[in-house]
């Protein structure tokens, strides 16, 4: 008796993992251990939402927002214990690309829609398939990023002056970037060297303190006191808020709808990538198991909640996630702790991120974009396979020179081409006359297997073909020409499916043909090792009785072909019952 085990339920596949973890002995030792992982957290957190905030042409304070508002519904909502949401680099490009075009109303309504595109593919259960997005295009879309980011940081890293408006593609910015290099800032290249220097010592030598936050105090406190010539964000912003503004639905209508769309589907696809990639490293770190639609369920009501407070989009962020689990948390209230300590530093703080010079936090995201290349990673793929490199490096040049979604649909393209071209070689036909006894005897004597386990028949009027591997439309004419060129028209064809996994409407359609060649032929067509969902399949094609037999073996189906070559193959009536 086969016993199949039920899905999970609804409620199951949506409980929030804080749900799950309250049930599960939560103490105080815990929430002790959730509340210094939130602290953090928040502490790396700070500075890289106001950095990603600017680098994506808002304010530091959206970003901010989008940290407190969008990590906290994250971590409450989501299907992963340790998952870390806010402003991530990724979007950088893209957030910038929409401000541009549609003005910030127009990227908070995209933000807004995103929200509920992330609802509805969480609620259809499609997370499940985001993981079929091939390793190569992760890692090229990645470093491409990076490249972007690093781009986009130049200007103050140098302390440059633009004579108009930044370009947003990447070879017109460096050619604009190139002509301003006579406006070049020796104060801001000081304070961005600084800064690099006191990230790369920190990390080199005490590797457990906070060095983005060290690195922006310590250059704040010397451009104030120096007095240094440099961009702040008082000097460019005019400061941040000490408070969450109200919350307030953005301008909309049906027209301005259609606008963002496609940028809202933008950013719900790179979201629910990015977000499920985070959790899956979350899970190799821990080895616990998230609820992919949960997540992007949490996902959608995030984006939604800090497009009603004036955020960005917000999504998992990996490097937060992976600070958040090597910090010690013991589930989803250290996320929502880091959303609360980033709320009381806003309120508390404030005042003082004025004096944080661009470059400084120019020079933290430049240590993202280096942390985020993915460099190993890039130079195994491009040893591993001719095919790899290849979507490793379309995706990577489409990200930095194109665009992000077609960098990924190309590359997501030419992923599976290449995983089908790769499945339908593993596709093989041994075809050939049953073995005789003798045969079995000789080839046993010397130490062989025979090409079949025993003596099946000594008629030579019965071809046996058996196929191995996935048999689908990528191989299907492979091996339809094997079946087309056996010949001398044996008057019995068996043809073994017991090493088939799987098999698709084309290859029953090539199957379809072979009965319809036997039966032209006058001769029997013998089905073996078929499993239920095979046959089904083959069923819906019409290869049934009488135009094929099925049986559960070779030796069964050779032993019927021998009866029935014996008497009348073309009455079709002997031996027609499946085993």
């Amino acid at each position: 008796m086969i016993v199949r085990a039920s899905g999970p339920s609804f409620l199951e596949l949506y409980t929030p993992k804080l749900v799950t973890i309250l049930r599960d002995r939560y103490g105080l030792a815990d929430l002790k251990a959730d509340a210094l992982a939130g602290f953090t957290v928040a502490i790396v957190a700070l500075p890289l939402s106001m950095a990603i905030a600017i680098a994506s042409g808002v304010t530091p304070d959206r970003g901010l927002y989008t940290a407190i508002v969008g990590g906290f519904i994250v971590s409450a909502l989501g299907g992963s214990r340790f998952q870390i949401g806010g402003p991530a680099g990724a979007f950088i490009v893209l957030v910038a690309a929409t401000l541009a075009r549609h003005g910030i109303d127009g990227l908070i309504l995209a933000t807004l829609l995103s929200g509920l595109i992330l609802l509805a593919i969480g609620f259809l259960r499609l997370g499940t398939f985001i993981k079929y997005i091939p390793y190569p295009v992760t890692v090229g879309f990645t470093s491409g990023i990076a490249v972007v980011i690093f781009a986009s940081q130049l200007k103050d890293l140098l302390g440059l002056t633009l004579a108009g408006p930044e370009p947003a593609a990447i070879l017109p910015k460096l050619a604009a970037l190139h002509l301003s290099l006579p406006t070049l800032n020796t104060a801001a290249v000081a304070v961005a060297l600084l800064s690099l220097a006191i990230i790369f010592a920190i990390r080199r030598f005490r590797p457990h303190w906070p060095a983005f936050i060290i690195a922006i105090v310590i250059a704040s406190l010397a451009a104030a006191l120096l007095g240094l010539p440099i961009e702040t964000i008082g000097t460019r912003f005019g400061g941040i808020p000490r408070a969450l503004p109200a919350p307030h639905l953005p301008d909309f209508s049906l027209e301005r709808i259609g606008a963002v769309l496609p940028a809202a589907l933008s950013f719900a696809l790179l979201g629910s990538i990015e977000s499920l990639l985070s959790a899956v490293v979350a899970d190799s770190m821990t080895g616990r198991r998230h609820r992919s639609n949960a997540e992007l369920v949490a996902q959608g009501f995030a984006n939604i909640g800090s497009s009603l407070f004036g955020g960005i989009c917000v999504t998992g962020t990996i490097a937060r996630t992976a600070t958040n689990v090597r910090a010690g948390a013991r589930g989803p209230l250290a996320g929502m702790f880091h959303a609360l300590f980033l709320l009381l530093m806003m309120l508390v703080a404030a005042p003082l991120a004025s004096y944080i010079p661009l470059a400084a936090l120019a020079a933290v995201l430049a240590m993202v974009c280096w942390n985020m290349a993915e460099k190993h990673e890039v130079a195994t793929l491009l040893r591993a396979s001719r095919g790899d490199a290849v979507v490793l490096a379309a995706t990577f040049l489409l990200v930095v020179f194109r665009d992000l979604t077609e960098g990924i649909l190309v590359g997501f393209g030419l992923g599976a081409l290449l995983f089908l071209h790769r499945m339908a070689q593993t596709v093989e036909v041994e075809s050939g006359r049953p073995v005789v006894a003798e045969d079995v005897a000789d080839a046993a004597a010397d130490g062989n297997r025979p090409r079949y386990d025993a003596a099946l028949s000594t008629d030579p009027a019965i071809m046996v073909c058996r196929i191995s591997g996935a048999f689908f439309f990528g191989a299907a004419a492979t091996v339809g020409a094997a079946l087309d060129g056996i010949g001398d028209q044996p008057r019995a064809y068996v043809v073994d499916f017991s090493e088939v996994p799987l098999l698709d409407s084309t290859a029953a359609a090539t199957i379809a043909g072979l009965a319809r060649k036997a039966a032209r032929q006058g001769a029997v067509l013998y089905l073996t090792g078929t499993r239920p969902a095979i046959r089904r399949v083959l069923f819906a094609h019409d290869v049934r009785p009488p135009h094929a037999r099925f049986k559960a073996t070779i030796e069964s189906a050779v032993a019927s072909a021998r009866r029935t070559t014996a008497g009348d193959l073309s009455s079709g009536t002997a031996d027609s019952r499946p085993d």
